[in-house]
């Protein structure tokens, strides 16, 4: 069925073409499967432990994390693990501001679930577990991803996935989430370069 553009399709003002992958519906009912997905994986959820990856999937785990409380009937612990200094790719993305890591709890013995807004390399994914090794050893670690973009130069596939978006190389995926952008969607980003 073909999708109706929406206001937030079309160009830009820097001539990127932004397409509609998650509407706003289609992403709260996204947001909830995961969260059910988590939860029937998790023995007591008082062992949860969300940890976002900055920048976006920080306010992915949140989101997430209040979704599972009003699921499970209690308090979800999150926070955020910045893996910035384990990448082995720097030179080739370049750095940004390193955003403090924030653990709610310790994260001895504790399920931990990695999120993040997208998979593309798998190397953030990597890095975060590095980094996630220097707080402790968790009883799991698992890896939830709002969208695989393709293109893996690492074996890490995301334990839970909101969805599959096959993209070329020049394209990107942006998630919006009404805390921090104003509107709720996921996108697929198109350069005016090719």
């Amino acid at each position: 069925m073909p999708r109706i553009p929406s206001r937030n399709q079309g160009e830009h003002g820097n001539g990127e073409h932004r397409l509609e992958i998650l509407s706003t519906l289609e992403l709260g009912r996204t947001l909830d499967r995961l969260a059910s997905q988590v939860l029937e994986g998790v023995i007591d959820s008082q062992d949860l432990l969300l940890l976002g990856i900055p920048t976006r999937g920080v306010a992915l785990a949140q989101v997430l994390a209040e979704r599972l409380a009003r699921m499970a009937g209690r308090p979800v612990a999150h926070g955020s693990l910045d893996p910035t200094f384990h990448r082995d790719d720097l030179a080739r993305i370049g750095t940004r501001l390193v955003e403090a890591t924030q653990l709610p709890a310790p994260v001895d013995d504790r399920q931990v679930v990695l999120v993040d807004d997208v998979i593309f390399t798998g190397r953030t994914a990597r890095a975060a577990l590095e980094a996630l090794h220097g707080w402790g050893r968790p009883r799991c670690v698992q890896l939830l991803v709002m969208v695989d973009r393709g293109h893996r130069e690492l074996p890490i596939q995301p334990d839970f996935c909101g969805r599959v978006v096959p993209t070329s190389r020049h394209e990107s995926i942006q998630l919006c989430l009404q805390e921090v952008d104003g509107e709720d969607g996921v996108y697929l980003i198109k350069s005016p370069h090719h």
